[in-house]
């Protein structure tokens, strides 16, 4: 079976809060309580959108990407904030597919770019970034929380 991509709608709220809350604690991130920020993105699609993979009914794979307007790009671009495959799947191709449909849609509003970022560590999300035309910047990022 071949496993498909949509994107998530209020319906799926539990999904994607069990999916990005595994996401945020394999990586020590997120606030512990994400319900109230997923639920926000998916109740307003002019934030961003976030995307399912899923096989026979079953989630394998989440990402959210959020829409901005970028100075250094000129005009509309995406961030994509989140990907995450279940660990049982990784290497089998959601990552790329999911990718895909995160560049249609951003194609679809009209974006020029999409930004991510990688933690140094994290090899394996970085081969799938170049694999598929990401380029790295010589940069760091820097957050200060409010």
């Amino acid at each position: 079976m071949t496993a498909a991509v949509r994107q998530a709608g209020p319906a799926d709220v539990d999904t994607c809060v069990a999916l990005l809350g595994a996401q945020l604690a394999e990586h020590d991130l997120g606030s512990g309580d994400d319900r109230p920020a997923i639920e926000g993105a998916l109740a307003n699609p002019s934030l961003g959108a976030i995307f399912l993979a899923e096989e026979a009914g079953t989630a394998l794979a989440v990402a959210y990407v959020g829409w901005f307007w970028s100075i250094e790009h000129g005009g509309a671009s995406a961030w994509l904030d989140e990907l995450y495959v279940i660990p049982s799947r990784r290497g089998a191709g959601l990552g790329s597919l999911v990718l895909a449909a995160v560049e249609s849609a951003a194609r679809a509003r009209g974006c020029v770019a999409v930004d991510l970022e990688v933690e140094d560590s994290h090899e394996r999300a970085a081969a799938l970034y170049l694999r598929t035309g990401f380029r790295p910047l010589p940069r760091r990022r820097f957050v200060k929380r409010l």
